[in-house]
């Protein structure tokens, strides 16, 4: 049977990094919503064309739109073993298609890591980002500082920090996230898929810690 998993983490979990880790050591497909989004619009399917519709108007696509294209997306030869879903679903009536979905392709969701950080952490992770107005390239002022203080290493263009990267947006980020997604993580315990992982650990320790539950009991 086909594996299909569900990745959550709020904005500066490290989410995209464990997503590869996990989709490369699994063999799955790394499904994100936003590639999806972006790859509908940019060729102008049908579904990107409805999408683009709502944009405009300011309003939010609907589950139905977005429901179809992940379903396009997963019938792909590509998605035979399954996939990892990063960024879908968002909301508990999201996840109750997706789980209709995969009962049409004879499966389900196996498993729902969720790293679990801190909003403390998250807005110093977050806030912390630099980028250069030059070229683009992205410093952190504990991470990755740059030599010289507010000056790019690469090519000497000054630093500044763009404005969903201050601390204020930052922390809206986090609240609206943490506010969307608790009834989707509660969603996700009352079924016993959820997987909770500290993700104030190291990259590897994160990594080891999922990689090892998901192995677990097959």
């Amino acid at each position: 049977m086909a594996r299909y998993i569900v990745l959550l983490g709020p904005p500066g979990a490290g989410k995209g990094t464990q997503a590869q880790r996990i989709s490369e050591t699994l063999v799955l497909a790394h499904i994100s919503s936003g590639d999806i989004f972006r790859e509908n619009l940019k060729d102008q399917t049908e579904l990107g064309n409805l999408a683009k519709g709502y944009i405009d108007r300011g309003e939010l696509v609907p589950d139905d739109v977005t429901i179809a294209m992940i379903r396009e997306r997963l019938s792909r030869p590509d998605c035979r073993n399954g996939a990892l879903l990063d960024g879908f679903p968002r909301t508990p009536i999201q996840a109750e298609a997706l789980d209709k979905m995969l009962v049409e392709f004879n499966s389900e969701v196996e498993a729902v890591p969720y790293i679990n950080v801190p909003e403390d952490v998250l807005v110093e992770r977050l806030s912390g980002r630099w980028t250069c107005k030059d070229q683009g390239h992205v410093f952190h002022h504990i991470y990755s500082p740059p030599k010289v203080q507010g000056i790019c290493d690469q090519d000497g263009s000054e630093l500044y920090q763009r404005e969903d990267d201050k601390p204020e947006t930052v922390k809206r980020r986090i609240r609206v996230y943490m506010e969307q997604t608790a009834p989707l993580i509660e969603y996700y315990q009352q079924s016993g898929k959820l997987i909770e992982v500290d993700g104030t650990q190291s990259i590897e320790d994160v990594s080891n810690e999922m990689i090892a539950a998901l192995f677990k009991d097959r």
